[in-house]
């Protein structure tokens, strides 16, 4: 359902902190002509924990707007809290979203059965394909395979986004899962490979908001079978890959958006703005693969 290139987008902001819907708009525009399969807000890359419920409304509602059903529109609603969840899933469902994107619940390490109760009572009640977030960096859980494949048996719950960085865990959803839900990469310097040898379906992506065509061109040719461009893409890609998480997301892409002119260099505290020692590094980053932008594109 949910395949290909999936932008996890930015929450763009003014210099006084307040939410630049202007901007948002904008992006929104640009990933449409760019070739963007689909845009998740209100996830970690879009700030969402220091976003407040009102602004959460108004991101959904005008995401969905400018979204104009051209390209599909996922809302992160996951929380640590069951309820709160709940909420926030049945405000995505109201404002028209095509999907939730719901995160294990992070600080308080629920069992792998306090895991599956919380999205099965998710599921029971809020009537949107739902795909499982499984990130153990972040949260402090791991989603396990034997409890994603229980879930795989509620119609809704469609995908799962993986972002443990293990290709082994690719390998054991797919078959375990793969006939039941879809496997989309919650890692881009692990996207090619877990489509062209694991089963992937697309992946959930940083990156793919600073360069969202030559993106979607990897995903597309990975997703194709044609290896040859797809690596050739991802080696263009690697160090800036790399480099987007020299510090903690979304710091590093919210400040290149901001240099390439796309919105305002601001991040909500208790996240800073990217530190000047790789700013320079980040820009040089991007500069070579602008260089190289025609070559690979015109193929």
């Amino acid at each position: 359902m949910f395949h290909g290139s999936i932008a996890a987008l930015v929450t763009p902001m003014t210099d006084k902190g307040e939410i630049d819907f202007v901007a948002f708009e904008r992006l929104i525009k640009w990933h449409i002509e760019q070739g963007t399969d689909a845009i998740c807000v209100l996830g970690t890359t879009g700030e969402a924990s220091t976003l407040t419920v009102t602004e959460r409304v108004k991101i959904v509602r005008e995401a969905v707007k400018h979204a104009a059903a051209k390209i599909s529109v996922i809302v992160g609603t996951g929380t640590s809290c069951t309820r709160t969840s709940l909420e926030y899933s049945k405000m995505a469902m109201d404002g028209g979203a095509d999907g939730i994107l719901v995160v294990t619940p992070y600080y308080n390490r629920p069992s792998q059965k306090g895991m599956v109760l919380h999205y099965e009572t998710i599921a029971e009640k809020i009537h949107l394909p739902m795909i499982l977030y499984n990130v153990p960096a972040r949260t402090g859980v791991d989603l396990n395979v034997d409890s994603v494949a229980l879930l795989s048996d509620l119609p809704n719950i469609v995908a799962i986004k993986e972002a443990s960085g293990s290709l082994n865990r690719f390998k054991k959803l797919y078959a375990r899962c793969a006939t039941k839900l879809d496997i989309l990469s919650g890692d881009d310097a692990l996207a090619v490979e877990s489509i062209l040898n694991f089963g992937a379906k697309g992946v959930i992506s940083v990156t793919a908001n600073v360069l969202p065509g030559i993106f979607s061109k990897m995903i597309r040719a990975s997703r194709e079978g044609n290896e040859v461009l797809a690596r050739k893409i991802e080696a263009n890609l690697q160090s800036l890959q790399e480099l987007l998480f020299i510090e903690a997301n979304p710091i590093p892409v919210k400040w290149l958006l901001s240099d390439l002119g796309y919105m305002q260099e601001f991040i909500r505290p208790p996240l800073t703005v990217l530190t000047k020692e790789h700013q320079g590094l980040l820009k040089q980053s991007y500069e070579r693969i602008d260089l190289v932008n025609e070559s690979v594109t015109s193929e």
